[in-house]
């Protein structure tokens, strides 16, 4: 396998992983340049950041929240409102190597070869965003938060997992066998968040359909196979928020077709 086909994925990887590494390291021993976890954080013992569904929810309870808190939310909301779109989802989350692996067996076993009759709206990580604002509303905590595969993985890597592995367990088993990319494509309403966020963020993959062969791989492994609408027809950037700039279109196309640029805002 050529580096070029994989340099996106390893990358991604090591970011992962990387943040999981600091995130145990700040709570075992106290580094400074990463400590809490993925809702809340402080990046070199000064700069908050948080959560911005986690501060919605904390909010939509009544509940008062820290200046600190909002800033943090503001950074976060910033940078991939700017720079990452939905980049979270693909290069921060670790419940993304669980369904990256649930992907990529379905695509060696073939299962997506047998006629399945299953259907979920990809829409519906929106109405779970509501909801979780309403349940937070309802029951005074964050809810969302309670069951959140992101933050049992997340701790469980710091403190141990319990219980709270089989949900990750039952997260790889939907997406291997019930629908592909199930969690992260359809329902987790953290993805649908930064949807929103990342809607005018202004790093794309652009496609370039005079090299395109139609070969189809960047379809077989895109985790939102919608936004590649435009393979095969023309020439434009991918547009459509559910886009996580995971790279994957890029590395496994060999005609040079598709790759990250700046978006240009005044095309249409």
């Amino acid at each position: 396998m050529k580096w070029s086909n994989i340099k996106y994925l390893v990358f991604r990887r090591f970011v992962q992983i990387s943040f999981l590494f600091l995130y145990a390291m700040g709570n075992y021993y106290g580094w400074k340049l990463l400590q809490g976890d993925l809702s809340s954080s402080i990046l070199f013992g000064k700069i908050p950041l948080s959560d911005p569904l986690a501060t919605l929810q904390i909010l939509s309870t009544g509940a008062l929240v820290g200046a600190n808190v909002l800033v943090g939310a503001m950074i976060i909301s910033l940078f991939y409102g700017i720079i990452g779109g939905r980049a979270f989802c693909s290069w921060v989350c670790p419940v993304n190597m669980v369904t990256d692996l649930a992907a990529w067996l379905r695509r060696k076993l073939l299962i997506d070869k047998i006629e399945r009759k299953i259907w979920i709206s990809r829409n519906i990580r929106y109405y779970m965003l509501v909801l979780a604002l309403i349940v937070s509303a309802i029951s005074g905590m964050a809810a969302f938060e309670v069951i959140s595969p992101i933050t049992i993985l997340n701790r469980g890597v710091v403190f141990g997992f319990g219980m709270g592995g089989g949900l990750l367990i039952a997260i790889f088993l939907f997406d291997l066998f019930v629908v592909k990319n199930g969690w992260c494509g359809h329902i987790c309403p953290l993805g649908g968040m930064h949807s929103l966020i990342g809607k005018y963020s202004i790093i794309r993959v652009s496609h370039n359909s005079d090299n395109c062969t139609l070969c189809m791989k960047c379809k077989d492994v895109c985790p939102e196979v919608e936004v590649l609408g435009m393979i095969g027809k023309r020439s434009e950037f991918v547009s459509r928020k559910e886009c996580t700039n995971c790279g994957r279109c890029v590395d496994v196309c060999d005609d040079d077709a598709l790759n990250f640029h700046l978006r240009k805002f005044l095309e249409k």
